[in-house]
């Protein structure tokens, strides 16, 4: 038995089909959540960048209807994400219903609210698209790589059943090439449970913060349309 014989690429070619047929599943299952992982990376990040910049431009005293325009303007160069979108539905519906002669401030404000927990529940569903994915498989892979493990291993005992002499040369090659299905498992489970977990924690803070701003801004249409109707 040479060093070669145990190499990783010669366990994988060897291995039985069904084992080779775990391994390509969880090769997959690992290509895919590396590419959902820089994905989800990625745009929490512009969502975090997004944020601070509209709340600093929000904050700076900026006429609201300049805002919604120049939101408008940016939605028809490319998509808006995040809280700029949430703003410009509730800034949006409070415009529509006070146009249309509403006097009741109580209901003009409910209108407002009602679309901005609609638009927040749209960018809630856009940063944790993907993660029960990943969550998936993180509790998956482990199990699966298993699985080829015990059947890897019980095909070598097998063999050891027409062998006159149980040696430990003839059962590390199966043995071997079993323990990379784990490997593999571990391989696609590990960076997927972690990579949710982080996902999961930003994905928290940022609907917090959108929250925090829904109801600041829901306290400065408010004040807006109650001393519109007091005069």
């Amino acid at each position: 038995m040479t060093e070669n014989s145990l190499s990783i690429w010669s366990l994988i070619v060897q291995a039985s089909v069904l084992v080779q047929i775990v391994m390509a599943i969880l090769f997959l299952l690992s290509v895919v959540s590396w590419g959902l992982i820089v994905q989800r990376g990625l745009y929490q990040y512009h969502a975090k960048v997004a944020y601070k910049d509209f709340e600093r431009q929000f904050w700076s005293g900026v006429d609201l209807t300049q805002l919604y325009r120049q939101g408008n303007s940016k939605a028809n160069r490319s998509a808006t994400d995040g809280v700029e979108n949430i703003f410009r539905a509730g800034f949006k519906e409070f415009t529509r219903l006070r146009q249309q002669g509403s006097t009741d401030p109580d209901a003009i404000m409910e209108g407002t609210q009602r679309t901005m927990r609609v638009a927040m529940a749209r960018e809630e569903e856009k940063l944790e698209v993907f993660l029960p994915f990943l969550a998936s498989v993180a509790s998956v892979s482990p199990y699966i790589g298993l699985f080829g493990t015990v059947w890897g291993i019980m095909n070598s005992f097998r063999g050891l059943a027409t062998e006159s002499q149980a040696t430990l040369a003839l059962v590390a090659p199966g043995i071997s090439e079993a323990l990379v299905a784990t490997a593999m498992g571990l391989f696609a489970a590990i960076p997927a449970v972690l990579a949710y977990n982080r996902f999961s924690s930003n994905a928290e803070s940022l609907i917090s913060r959108y929250e925090t701003f829904a109801e600041e801004f829901s306290a400065i249409l408010h004040r807006q349309v109650h001393s519109k109707s007091a005069e």
